[in-house]
Order: C-alpha cells, then structure tokens, then sequence
C-alpha cells in the first residue's frame, strides 16, 4: 500500500512551484555589467557600448546619441519591476575607459518598498569606474522610500587620474502626498569616493525615523528629501561653485563646497521636485565646463 507524504506546512510555505524562497532566506537577485570604450571610425571617435550583460530583471535599451555621433552615449538602466521588495539584490556595475563618455539614467523613480512581515531586507550595489580621460554623467532619476522600508544603498566610484565623474543621489522619503510619511523601517545608505586607489570621500548614512538623528536639528531635521551632488575633474573649481550659486535660487535648504578635489553639493527639504530641479540646474551649469558643450537633457525626463 502506497502512502502520499502529506507536505509539513511550515516547509511548503518556504518556496513556491519555481523554488523560490518566500521565507527570511529569500534572495532574488539581478545583475548589469556595462563597458563603454571609444572607437576611431573615419577619423573621429565615438563612444559605443561595448560590453553589456544582465542577468534577471536588470538590463538597458540600445544607446542613443542626441548629442550626434560623436557626443556621449545615452544610457537608460531599466528595472521592469519598478522597485526593490524584501529579498531583492540588485548589482550594477559600469565602466568608462579612456576617451570615452557616457552618460547613464532612469526612465522613471526608483521604489523602496515597505518589507515584508519578516522584515527582510532589500541591497542595492552601485560600482563606477572611470578610466583617464573618460567622463561617466551618473544621473538617476530619484529614489522613494516608501514606510517601513529596510535596506542599504552602497556606491562606489573608482576613478582613475584625469578621469571625470559628474552625478547624483536625490531620495525622497515616505508619500506625503498621500498622507504616508516614513515613520518606520531604516535604510543605510553607504557612498565611497575614489581616485587612484586614495579615498576622496566617504560616507554612511542611516536614516532611521526612531533614531534622534532624524528628527534632530542637528541631523536629518525631519526632512523628507535630500539630495547630493558630486563632481570630480573640473578645471577651475571655484568659478564652477560661483556659476552654480549664481544661477540656483538662493536657499537654506542647499549649499556646496569643495574638498579635496571634489565638488559636493548638498539638499535637505521637503520637495523633492526641488530637490531634483536644483540638481539639475547644477548639472546643466557644470556640463559645458566639463565637455565644452551645453547640457542635452535626456528625452526619457521629459516623458
């Protein structure tokens, strides 16, 4: 006689028909690797996108050249999913060599979703590296952390000397549109700086709403956006900060200054539509200093 095994709940509930895990070991992850070179053709360079490999839910449109065929290459990174979940673990890696110039964004926000019952955790991994004489415009659209939340942002930027790197990190906390702040979860966020293996600058942030940090003057203030933008290989930083202060309303909610080579302007407010409009108007004075050629605002923004 035959006896049909009958499942023991607590297992069946671990993974589903496709084996994925639904318990607090689940792991779904995604992966983009990108390496943009300049080739010679017919005399003139341009830069092309050499290399690109994705594994799950990661992956990018072809390139575009608004800016002619010898401009920067236009990027978008596309997540279909639209957002990280507990368990997700995203890893994007881009490489810029010598003499060429890309430039990388999103089609729309990126969406921290509230964890699970379990509280797992989401991990996003950003690695930039820029060769001599290359320039990498790292410009995704903003990031919203929905409540109760969990995960960590970790970027880093290797740059190589005389390489240059202009971009950004604009995230918006909680929904106040919808009468949903962020009042739970805790998302770390870690940035490291490099250039020719010397750290130029380093940083870990918690943003965690039980902590007197977040809502202390002396920390986040109980602010709901912030925004930092940062830029290396500059000729003339001085005259690039006054340019900026000269054409960005002036406000109490931004400031920049410089350190060590690095151009750092910061954001802390309640509109993230400020945020985001600051940075661009601080983007578009910086980029005919850094290339000779007046900002081409990716099609994708204005959609």
């Amino acid at each position: 006689m035959t006896t049909l095994a009958t499942p023991i709940p607590e297992m069946a509930a671990k993974h589903s028909d496709t084996g994925h895990r639904f318990d607090a070991q689940r792991h779904w992850s995604a992966s983009l690797d990108l390496v943009f070179r300049a080739r010679q053709a017919h005399g003139e360079s341009k830069t092309c996108l050499s290399h690109a490999r994705h594994q799950g839910p990661l992956r990018v449109q072809r390139p575009f050249y608004p800016e002619g065929r010898q401009g920067a290459c236009h990027v978008y990174l596309l997540h279909p999913p639209g957002g990280l979940v507990s368990g997700d673990a995203l890893s994007i890696n881009a490489s810029v060599a010598t003499d060429a110039h890309a430039l990388l964004t999103t089609p729309a926000a990126n969406k921290l979703y509230r964890a699970d019952s379990q509280g797992v955790a989401w991990h996003q991994r950003t690695h930039l590296q820029v060769e001599p004489g290359g320039l990498l415009e790292w410009l995704p659209q903003e990031t919203i952390a929905f409540d109760g939340s969990r995960g960590t942002q970790s970027t880093t930027v290797e740059l190589a000397p005389g390489a240059q790197c202009v971009g950004w990190e604009i995230m918006a906390l909680g929904r106040p549109a919808s009468d949903l702040p962020f009042v739970s979860g805790r998302i770390e966020q870690r940035f490291r700086l490099m250039q020719n293996g010397r750290p130029l600058w380093l940083e870990r942030q918690p943003l965690d709403p039980n902590h007197p940090r977040f809502h202390g003057r002396w920390g986040q203030g109980g602010a709901t956006s912030q925004a930092t933008l940062w830029v290396v290989g500059l000729a003339d930083e001085a005259a690039a900060i006054e340019a900026i202060r000269a054409a960005v309303p002036v406000s109490s909610r931004w400031a920049i200054t410089r350190r060590h080579g690095v151009v750092l302007l910061r954001y802390l407010g309640n509109e993230r539509n400020e945020a985001w409009d600051i940075c661009q108007l601080a983007w578009e004075v910086l980029r005919p200093m850094m290339t000779g050629q007046q900002a081409c605002v990716p099609r994708i923004w204005l959609t």
